[in-house]
């Protein structure tokens, strides 16, 4: 897939680290098939001290935080809040094991 890339793209992911190579992304990136990566992710966590992308120029790897801007901790907190206040009403909700 990386082949079909544009050349100089820049490859982000923070969504799961399977959907990617690491070696062909560390392969690209030090080919200038890719000009970088941003990586939220990678397919072992933690990140074991072998992985290829460690020593991959143009690659910045994240703590698998994409998740932590003040909006998305603001809407679990909120839906908490929602589901206590439900099941303190003797009505609760997102009820997993009935």
């Amino acid at each position: 897939s990386i082949a079909k890339m544009k050349d100089g793209a820049i490859l982000i992911n923070n969504s799961r680290g399977q959907l990617i190579d690491e070696q062909d992304v560390t392969d690209a990136l030090k080919s200038g098939k890719l000009s970088a990566a941003g990586l939220d992710v990678v397919y072992t966590e933690p990140i074991k001290a072998d992985n290829p992308l460690l020593t991959a120029p143009n690659c910045i790897i994240t703590p698998h935080m994409a998740w932590a801007p003040l909006e998305s901790r603001q809407r679990l907190l909120d839906c908490v809040v929602e589901n206590i206040r439900c099941f303190l009403e003797g009505k609760p909700q997102n009820v997993v094991n009935m």
